[in-house]
């Protein structure tokens, strides 16, 4: 008995450390061309964009998934499209493990973020091994800003 309650006490520490890991849940400014809100998704992170500094082609219509190498896609628009999934935390302010789909390529990268301040995410994004990759710091989008949002 006394095994199963520090097993269980042993768990619910777990799972609220998990929770309160600082996760970089809302929305968050990347080189000022994009907006991506990340939120929980069954336990993982995952992120949608949800602003485009130029939403329109060259046509005046909103910007489709043109490039993705599945022809059934590329009809979708960007504006709200799910680009981040499957990020898991690895320990306070770390999340790894996670997928990465670039609309302006169409390619999918791995991706690793961490939460280096409270208005300050980096995100490393690379195919294989995270040493060859980019990294990009992502602003924090102060709350309750929404002019022009998907």
């Amino acid at each position: 008995m006394k095994l199963k309650v520090l097993f269980f006490a042993s768990a619910m520490v777990f799972l609220a450390s998990a929770a309160s890991a600082g996760a970089p849940q809302g929305v968050w400014l990347i080189d000022g061309e994009a907006a991506v809100q990340i939120f929980d998704c069954e336990g993982m992170l995952c992120g949608r964009i949800v602003w485009l500094q130029v939403p329109n082609d060259s046509e005046g219509k909103l910007k489709r998934d043109k490039k993705n190498p599945d022809s059934a896609l590329q009809h979708r628009e960007i504006c709200g499209m799910n680009v981040i999934s499957n990020l898991r935390s690895t320990g306070p302010d770390h999340w790894d493990g996670g997928r990465f789909y670039n609309p302006d390529s169409g390619k999918t990268h791995d991706v690793k973020i961490n939460l280096t301040a409270s208005d300050a995410l980096e995100a490393r994004f690379y195919e294989g091994s995270s040493i060859l990759g980019e990294t990009k710091t992502l602003s924090r989008v102060p709350h309750g800003t929404s002019t022009g949002w998907c």
